[in-house]
Order: C-alpha cells, then sequence, then structure tokens
C-alpha cells in the first residue's frame, strides 16, 4: 500500500474508502479490515501537513459508520456515503451562521452572516493568511469586479484567521508594495478559527485555512463549494459563471445547466425525452 507520503495520497484515500467499505457488519457498524488504514496515518511532511489527518479523520468519521446496513440497497448507498463521507456536506444544507468582526472602509465592523439570508446571495471565500503572496491576487480581484456581484445581488465576504487589525493594516497598504488597498467588501477576522472548522477548511496542524469558497444563495442554502489547495488560486469567472447558474436554475426550476452555461446559452430539461433536444441542437 502507498505511504501517506505518495504524492497520489489523496486519489489513495477515495480508493481505499471503496475498498474498506468492505468491513460492514450486519449490525450496521463499520469494521475497517486490519492495516487499511495503517499508511494514511503517517501524516505527510511540509505543505502537505494537516491534510493528511483531514482525510483520515474523514475516514473515521462517525457518519461512514451510519452509512452501513446490511440492507443491500442502503448498502449502496453507503458505498456512495463513504466516498465522501465523514461529515455532513455542506452543500445542500443551511450554512453555518457566524457574527465576526470585520475591516470594511478602514473601519472595524460586525458581520453577521444570517442577516443577508432573504436579501441577498453571499459569495464565502476562506484565504490562509494576510501578507502573503496569492491571497492578494484573489482578494483584489473579487474586489475590481465586485460591481459584477452587486448587480446579482449579491455579496462577498472574505475570512482568515488573522485578527482585523491585520487586516487594517493590509488594506492601508498599497498593492504595488503587496497590500491591499481600499476593498469594495469585508475581510471578516476568524481568530478563533471557529468559522473555519464550521466550514471544514481549517488546517488544524497549521492553525490556517483552506482556500475554500461558498455561495450561499438567499435561503441560506449553501448551493456550492470548492476547496483549493494552499498554492492554487481560483476563478472570478469560473465563480461568476457558477453564480450566474445557481440563479438561472432557481429561476427556471424545470432546468438544468449543462457544462460551461452562461446567460444565453441553452439549458436543458431534466428529462429523458426533452434532453434530447439539447442534445441535438450542440
Amino acid at each position: 500500500m502507498a505511504s501517506a507520503t505518495s504524492p497520489f495520497f489523496p486519489l489513495l484515500v477515495s480508493s481505499t474508502h471503496e475498498r474498506v467499505k468492505a468491513g460492514c457488519s450486519s449490525s450496521g457498524r463499520w469494521r475497517a479490515p486490519k492495516g487499511a488504514l495503517e499508511g494514511l496515518r503517517r501524516v505527510p511532511k511540509g505543505g502537505f501537513e494537516g491534510l493528511g489527518k483531514a482525510f483520515s479523520n474523514r475516514l473515521a468519521g462517525p457518519r461512514t459508520a451510519a452509512a452501513c446496513t446490511s440492507n443491500s440497497k442502503s448498502s449502496n448507498l453507503g458505498r456512495r456515503l463513504v466516498v465522501n463521507a465523514g461529515e455532513l456536506p455542506l452543500v445542500g444544507n443551511k450554512a453555518p451562521d457566524f457574527e465576526a468582526e470585520a475591516v470594511f472602509d478602514q473601519e472595524f465592523i460586525k458581520v453577521k452572516l444570517s442577516e443577508y439570508i432573504g436579501k441577498k446571495y453571499v459569495i464565502l471565500f476562506f484565504y490562509p493568511l494576510d501578507f502573503t503572496f496569492v491571497c492578494p491576487t484573489e482578494i483584489t480581484a473579487f474586489s475590481d469586479r465586485h460591481s459584477e456581484f452587486e448587480k446579482l445581488n449579491t455579496e462577498i465576504l472574505g475570512v482568515s484567521i488573522d485578527s482585523v487589525f491585520s487586516h487594517l493594516a493590509w488594506v492601508q497598504t498599497d498593492r504595488k508594495a503587496g497590500g491591499l488597498g481600499d476593498l469594495k467588501y469585508p475581510l471578516i477576522s476568524d481568530v478563533t478559527k471557529g468559522i473555519s472548522k464550521a466550514y471544514n477548511v481549517l488546517i488544524a496542524d497549521q492553525g490556517i485555512a483552506l482556500r475554500g469558497l461558498f455561495i450561499i444563495d438567499k435561503e441560506g442554502v449553501i448551493q456550492h463549494s470548492t476547496i483549493n489547495n494552499l498554492a492554487i488560486g481560483r476563478s472570478v469567472d469560473e465563480t461568476l459563471r457558477t453564480l450566474q447558474a445557481l440563479q438561472y436554475v432557481q429561476d427556471n426550476p424545470d432546468e438544468v445547466c449543462p457544462a460551461g452555461w452562461k446567460p444565453g446559452d441553452k439549458s436543458m430539461k431534466p428529462d429523458p425525452k426533452l434532453s434530447k433536444e439539447y442534445f441535438e441542437a450542440i
């Protein structure tokens, strides 16, 4: 079995989920075959540290056990759940509420997520640390295109584990010097790491968040999430496109958006016969 230091470690975890699924007992309890998780308990060194434990915790999570039943139909469902398993998926569920200090317009303010419910969509994105390298490129890119999200009745909220004082200092630093300059949306301080934990993006060993991004609709339900590793920046274009697709299907509940859909493109009917109209047209 490959070790946790293998560059293919994330793929190894997924395939291991499928193999250890066979350890379901008739009582519904989950038993991993002896030695099946041995290699996964070794946390890799360097920038990958912390991710190993996160995957291991998902393997051993309580909902993984609960997903196993002796019924064959339920067992098939359990197999699918085990692959993603560990905790309740955030997508499709209510976004964890929070209230925290933030910096906006060079002032300290309070931000409470639930205050947006019924009023606006929210782009909530996490980044590792202030005064770093990839982070300012993402933060300023979202700020520069804030008006496009505003037209879609959407607020943007950035979050890191830094203090509001660090946020303020970074905002007051010129972009040419690696700073942010004035931003058009708040930067939230998650010094307790409670928000990062609630959204399952915290690397516990390092005390920082992965690059998680969540689209929350006006009902407070998470409709989309992406999580990048530390070295990989996100795309404002794709975030905007996904938001537009979400709003389209919510306005047109009898339609779905195929791959790469953009406003003006042909949508699809989720029906074996009616969907042929789309496939015949492309």
